[in-house]
């Protein structure tokens, strides 16, 4: 169980960080952001580079989208593909309530062939 000081420091902290982020919304519909720190890892992949650091790949692949999980923000991850052939993951991010505006813009991006559904090697 978490201490109730804990709970009440994490809440203070989410909404520091709400009202950091929300008047963005006042400016754009969505914010774009990477949903991952690199591209799509190979099957075994055991660590990333990044910065001059090696990261362990399983823990490393959420660290972008959990500060938006944090806030409670309406998000959607689409797949874009790299030059490299390995797809890189981009957050749609909108304002409270606003999944529709998520979803719009990823059918939006889909249409507009800039994301794509993927298909595994490993299964072709």
């Amino acid at each position: 169980m978490i201490p109730a000081a804990w709970y009440v420091q994490a809440q203070r902290f989410r909404h520091q960080f709400q009202q950091q982020i929300l008047p963005l919304f006042e400016h754009w519909d969505i914010l774009i952001a990477p949903s991952t720190p690199c591209s799509a890892t190979l099957i075994g992949q055991e660590t990333i580079h990044i910065n001059g650091t090696d990261l362990p790949t399983r823990a490393s692949m959420g660290m972008l989208t959990q500060p938006i999980s944090f806030l409670g923000l309406p998000v959607v991850s689409v797949p874009v593909q790299t030059a490299s052939g390995l797809p890189i993951g981009l957050q749609l991010i909108a304002p409270p309530w606003r999944e529709d505006l998520c979803l719009r813009a990823a059918w939006a991006l889909e249409q507009q062939g800039v994301v794509k559904v993927l298909t595994s090697p490993v299964t072709q």
